[in-house]
């Protein structure tokens, strides 16, 4: 359930980047979509993940082409698993919030997070395939954002009816 969110999020995000530029309505879907993947489906989905035991962080790494990176993940992160997944379930929690308050807080959200990709190239070629759509998705974002006044993503409620004084 939670990858095929991953994708149609992902996916939805991307899309609205393509036109973030120009529509701040595309920027706005983008942001939505973009802090309820990294709350949502990221920070919270591992924070299951983790908190179930299932040892599924065990073998993430295994797929590296860099042998550093295969041994760290083997030698400091499996065995801290509490710590370091504790650490990755606050910071997609932290950009996820960021990217939902837009402005600077946004683009300072979108640079953590092309960072944290940068860094997801270096554990497995599979991983390019959800990386490299996604740092584009930033990027766009993160130009779009830097161009525009669209502010903070705001819900658009009807307005408040106001009895009038008897």
């Amino acid at each position: 359930m939670e990858k095929i969110m991953w994708l149609v999020l992902g996916g939805v995000a991307l899309v609205a980047a393509l036109r973030a530029g120009t529509s701040p309505r595309a920027m706005h879907v983008a942001r939505a979509a973009l802090a309820t993947l990294f709350i949502v489906f990221g920070a919270a989905v591992n924070a299951l993940y983790l908190a179930a035991g299932t040892g599924g962080y065990d073998t993430f790494a295994d797929g590296s082409p860099i042998a550093f990176v295969r041994d760290t993940w083997q030698s400091v992160v499996v065995p801290n698993q509490g710590l370091y997944i504790g650490l990755l379930i606050a910071a997609e929690a932290a950009a996820g919030v960021l990217i939902a308050l837009g402005g600077r807080w946004m683009q300072a959200g979108l640079v953590a997070l092309i960072g944290f990709h940068l860094g997801m190239l270096t554990i497995s070629w599979f991983l390019w395939l959800w990386a490299l759509p996604m740092l584009l998705t930033f990027a766009l974002l993160l130009r779009a954002e830097r161009q525009s006044r669209t502010g903070r993503l705001t819900l658009h409620l009807p307005p408040r009816r106001v009895a009038a004084p008897a």
